[in-house]
């Protein structure tokens, strides 16, 4: 089934362009480092060089420490080589809350400070000073920051721009944290054009670094401006005339960890919206039954697959008309997604609405799949189907498929089969005009009746390309109907041994709907 592409990764300034090509991890080129050499002349203002121990110095300007190998940290406890990835993510950290233990970057804050986007801290962290990125245009206000610490007392990097044209090249994913003064212009925009917003280059900052922390520098006395300027976004504001090395560098710090703190923050509220969202689309897509008055048996399962961050399309729904005829369907749109899940819902209740209305068999399908149609954001989108209408004394139903794996029965007088499919239909949405013919069968006296999604049966067998398939799965069926399983326990032994025999998880979500009539 066709999955799509996951979101990608936020472009630093050193792919988008907006900065020289820095290597994440490893020792740089000659050609780089000869680069590095020349830029830390003209942009950085550092402690002299006999200040710094040579193998310091070399790690703050981005190369590996000479005791390691393509820039990996040695761990003393065990020796292992910590080697940060490629995208600066270890994969498969729990990043809940404000836990971000195994995470790294390119460029790793000192003990107790992160770099921007990450929440790295350890063993790792402790051979990097941090890197601060000043933007101001009066040359005077560079000596301040000389021999500025961090929290370990090792020299805070600084590179120096003049105006935002500079600060862009120089804004790399190794720097921790923009101390901005804010009277400075808007590149290509005068005073007048700016209007009355006197933190247009704040904002201008702010959209493009918005993982780093911002200190707002402003005139003494200016204190209203400062506090729009933390409204807005800065994680501080600092007056001009009022700055020593140790104020500075607490604000500097204290800045780097707010930002971590409200990223932390920012992406637990997000992923609590999203669980809410995606619960009630879910909840949605697999409602309560309408069976009252019913003698049938109704149970359910639902397991999502490996991408369970992405909501599936796999829906059904089940209800009673006032004749006596119980209604079941479960279907399945194409892809993962809130866009298809969201498409799942509309044909879901569509199809309870139509079918309380009277419809049913084709003319119910042909206009289930004009739903389809107008509601679709893609003309490749499509949903499989299967309905089956059961008369009112069981013992009889019609059975249509779009597109869908044929529902199983099970009797006690014979082995579990699946009913006919030979009058399976095209999928929803790909052939205008389709018709899906309605079969008639034959269900007995006593049986069950399981709908399925194909998520049941196209996990895998071991380590092989084989899948379970649908002969598989009745020959599992069979089994477990002979161990005397029924109802709920069916279907979870059913479910927890497709994803046993898959090794894991499986790919694609699973839905399982089953009926039962005793007499």
């Amino acid at each position: 089934m066709p999955v799509p592409v996951p979101r990608q990764r936020a472009i630093p300034a050193v792919e988008s362009g907006q900065a020289q090509d820095v290597p994440a991890v490893g020792h740089p080129s000659e050609e780089e480092a000869g680069r590095r050499e020349e830029q830390a002349c003209r942009n950085e203002t550092t402690v002299a060089n006999d200040a710094v121990p040579s193998g310091a110095l070399h790690d703050a300007r981005g190369g590996a420490h000479p005791h390691t190998q393509g820039g990996a940290h040695r761990n003393t406890h065990d020796g292992a080589l910590n080697v940060p990835p490629v995208d600066g993510v270890h994969h498969g950290v729990n990043t809940a809350g404000v836990s971000t233990a195994g995470v790294s970057a390119p460029v790793v804050a000192v003990t107790g400070v992160t770099a921007p986007g990450t929440g790295a801290t350890g063993a790792g962290a402790a051979h990097t000073p941090l890197t601060l990125l000043l933007i101001e245009d009066d040359p005077t206000a560079a000596p301040i920051f000389r021999d500025l610490p961090d929290s370990d007392g090792r020299p805070i990097r600084v590179r120096t721009a003049r105006n935002l044209t500079e600060a862009e090249r120089l804004l790399t994913d190794d720097v921790h944290c923009i101390l901005l003064d804010i009277a400075l212009p808007v590149p290509g925009r005068t005073s007048a054009a700016a209007g009355d917003d006197e933190l247009a280059v704040l904002r201008h900052v702010l959209r493009l670094a918005p993982r780093h922390a911002v200190l707002a520098l402003t005139a003494s006395g200016d204190a209203e401006r400062g506090a729009e300027a933390v409204r807005v976004g800065a994680q501080d504001y600092l007056f001009k005339d009022e700055l020593d090395g140790r104020l500075l560098s607490r604000a500097i710090r204290y800045a780097v960890e707010r930002k971590r703190s409200d990223t932390a923050e920012r992406r637990l509220a997000e992923g609590k919206l999203r669980a809410q969202e995606n619960a009630r689309l879910e909840r949605g897509l697999l409602p309560t039954p309408l069976l009252e008055g019913s003698p049938l048996r109704f149970a359910a399962r639902y397991r999502p697959g490996r991408s369970r961050a992405l909501l599936g399309g796999d829906f059904y729904d089940t209800v009673r008309t006032p004749d006596g005829t119980v209604h079941a369907m479960i279907g399945d749109v194409c892809g993962h997604g809130p866009d298809e899940a969201a498409l799942g819902v509309e044909l879901r209740i569509a199809w309870r609405a139509l079918t309380l209305a009277g419809l049913c068999g084709d003319q119910l399908l042909n206009t289930l799949q004009q739903v389809l149609e107008h509601e679709r954001d893609d003309d490749e989108i499509f949903a499989t189907l299967c309905t089956v209408d059961i008369a009112p004394d069981g013992r009889r139903a019609g059975l249509c498929l779009a597109g869908h794996p044929a529902p199983l029965i099970a009797r006690p007088d014979r082995p579990a089969r699946l009913l006919p499919y030979d009058n399976n239909g095209p999928a929803l949405g790909l052939l205008p005009g389709a018709r899906w013919p309605r079969t008639q069968v034959e269900l007995g006296a006593e049986w069950s009746l399981m709908l399925y999604t194909d998520g049941l049966i196209e996990g895998r067998i071991g380590e092989g390309r084989e899948r379970l398939g649908q002969d598989g799965m009745v020959q599992m069926i069979r089994r477990q109907l002979a161990e005397g399983l029924s109802g709920e326990a069916l279907l979870r032994a059913a479910v927890s041994e497709v994803r046993e025999l898959n090794g894991g998880e499986l790919t694609d979500d699973v839905a399982v709907v089953l009926l039962d009539r005793v007499p």
